[in-house]
């Protein structure tokens, strides 16, 4: 049997371990990812980590009215993680998260820096969407120096035009789901043409691409109290945004039914240092119809 020395053995056992690892990463995707927890001031919270490791400023993922997990854009995350670590995380009461879910954008705003400083991170960078992008603004308000750059989709400021509209458009959504055995969101993200049909299908087949180790669904509980905090969220005094001197980029489609594309514009006239992307024929979910596109234009912000 032949002998080798004990250096050789080393650095073949090194470059294994590094080929495996690699390979690994490599086949990571928000399809298959683990779900992690960790507390929170005492609260126990679920979680998704992907994409390159020991990042100095990882992107912290804020999600909309009603999403756990499972309701990620696989395409989107998996786009960003390709140059980033991206943490996707369940709100409080949210998913399989612990605790009661804030009738406030505000408190969801504490409890997301409660879950960056519990991750370790004096840094990060933010993409909120919907009302995650409402989070995002009171994360900046309230604790500036935590954020480095910032990517805020379908979303208006507090006060903006017909928010306050929100859960009557939700609720009537979902009735039209019920009777057409469809998931709301295909009428709530989607114009309903079939370019926003088409558009539709593709994204609610994405989010069930994970078959394994999915997320618990929302209580009618969190969501109602969700509901809640963007109806007050709507009808709340205008904040100044002038402080925030942070890099924005803010995108939704033209003809958003949810948070009227009239807010876009103004939150982009509001925050000086803001760049502006509006696709056209899309709706509320315009970054996933359009999400080639976006991660591009996303990747390119974050990296400058």
């Amino acid at each position: 049997m032949k002998k080798y020395s004990l250096s050789f053995i080393i650095l073949v056992t090194a470059f294994t371990n590094v080929f495996s690892q690699t390979n690994n990463s490599e086949i990571m995707t928000f399809q298959n990812v683990k779900t992690e927890t960790i507390s929170v001031n005492g609260t126990k919270f679920y979680y998704r980590k992907l994409g390159i490791l020991n990042e100095s400023v990882p992107v912290i993922f804020l999600n909309h009215l009603g999403a756990t997990l499972d309701n990620c854009d696989p395409r989107i995350l998996d786009g960003i993680a390709s140059k980033h670590q991206i943490i996707a995380f369940d709100n409080r009461g949210v998913g399989a998260t612990e605790g009661k879910t804030p009738i406030t954008i505000a408190e969801m705003a504490k409890d997301a820096i409660g879950f960056i400083k519990a991750m370790g991170y004096e840094k990060v960078d933010i993409v909120g969407f919907s009302m995650g992008a409402f989070i995002a603004q009171e994360i900046l308000l309230q604790e500036p120096q935590l954020v480095r750059r910032v990517v805020m989709t379908g979303t208006g400021p507090a006060g903006g035009e017909g928010i306050k509209n929100v859960s009557k458009i939700t609720y009537w959504d979902m009735l039209r789901g019920y009777l057409t055995f469809r998931d709301p969101k295909f009428y709530l993200f989607f114009n309903q043409n079939e370019n926003g049909k088409k558009s539709a299908k593709e994204f609610l087949a994405r989010i069930k691409e994970r078959t394994e180790n999915r997320d618990e669904k929302i209580n009618l509980k969190s969501f109602s109290n969700q509901l809640k905090a963007i109806h007050s969220w709507g009808l709340q005094k205008p904040q100044d945004l002038s402080v925030i001197k942070q890099p924005v980029l803010i995108a939704n489609g033209d003809n958003d039914r949810m948070v009227p594309s009239s807010n876009t514009y103004d939150l982009a006239k509001r925050i000086s240092n803001s760049e502006l992307i509006v696709y056209k024929d899309a709706g509320h979910g315009g970054i996933f119809q359009n999400h080639v596109e976006f991660v591009k234009r996303a990747l390119t912000f974050l990296a400058k």
